[in-house]
């Protein structure tokens, strides 16, 4: 029952569409296109260009800019529709694109292999010969790079 209403309602939808489409074809496939009117010749240029004495006049005073506090800003960096309230979704919008950046397969589904990729991408690279382990040599590779010292700074002369 309810199948048949709804193909009725789609084939009158559809015939409505038809006779709407016909009579916008009608109307621009017949008959002759207004003519267009002439335009006059055009207006010789002034030899001067027109000047205002601005000497004593005062423009409109630009908006005063308030100040927002931190809290409010913070407030409206996650409120993205301004509507005054944070929807559950507009709280987790951040965390999502990171979510999506550690997803590598795009399933939704985060699994341990992705969620440790910097440290499963470091040991793949350490493991020159691939054979699934890193010896003292291999392991030494993975060292993390020295940090440059800072000039101690010094207020003697």
């Amino acid at each position: 029952m309810l199948r048949g209403l709804l193909g009725g309602l789609a084939a009158l939808m559809l015939v409505a569409a038809g006779v709407f489409w016909w009579q916008g074809r009608a109307e621009t496939g017949f008959g002759e296109a207004p003519a267009l009117p002439v335009q006059d010749a055009p207006e010789a240029e002034p030899e001067e260009l027109p000047t205002a004495d601005v000497e004593g006049l005062v423009g409109v005073a630009p908006p005063e800019a308030t100040e927002v506090g931190r809290e409010t800003k913070r407030f409206n960096m996650l409120d993205k529709d301004r509507d005054g309230r944070i929807t559950r979704n507009e709280m987790l919008a951040a965390r999502a694109k990171d979510f999506r950046k550690l997803d590598k397969d795009g399933n939704n589904l985060l699994t341990f292999e992705e969620w440790a990729h910097t440290t499963v991408d470091k040991f793949r690279f350490a493991d020159g010969n691939a054979d699934l382990w890193l010896s003292r040599e291999e392991f030494a590779t993975t060292r993390p790079k020295p940090k440059p010292r800072q000039k101690q700074k010094c207020a003697c002369k």
